[in-house]
């Protein structure tokens, strides 16, 4: 079920969340200052494009450079990005079928607003990462 949730998630939107995230991480690649933060970009990008089957967990070993970092991240690219999911997840629920489509795109808008100290994981193992 969930290869074919991908399937429909990639062709409705993930793509285009993708490819925000894309532009978002080269940007913030450029400087030398960014690159961690473009890093981030490209690590939520891949999740945002085969979202059905993973999850996100908290990093316990992430201090307080996350910290300062996602409140950069929020500024920088984050507001952008979840607003992104936001009118995308709402477009989606107009629709019976798009619902669960919808719902994945809201649970997204907190990873894409403070992703440093997350990992991405598989659903089948949502503790690896602790």
């Amino acid at each position: 079920m969930k290869t074919i949730l991908n399937i429909i998630w990639l062709v409705l939107s993930g793509f285009w969340l993708f490819l925000g995230y894309l532009v978002a991480g080269v940007i913030l690649c450029i400087t030398i200052i960014g690159i961690p933060f473009g890093i981030a970009a490209f690590r939520i990008g891949g999740y945002a494009l085969w979202p059905f089957g993973r999850t996100t967990v908290e990093r316990r070993d992430a201090g307080a450079p996350s910290c300062v970092g996602n409140v950069l991240w929020l500024v920088l690219a984050g507001w952008w990005l979840a607003l992104a999911h936001i009118v995308t997840g709402i477009a989606q629920c107009i629709t019976i079928i798009g619902i669960p489509l919808g719902i994945a795109n809201f649970k997204l808008i907190p990873v894409s607003l403070m992703p440093l100290g997350r990992e991405i994981v598989r659903t089948d193992q949502p503790f690896a990462g602790r």
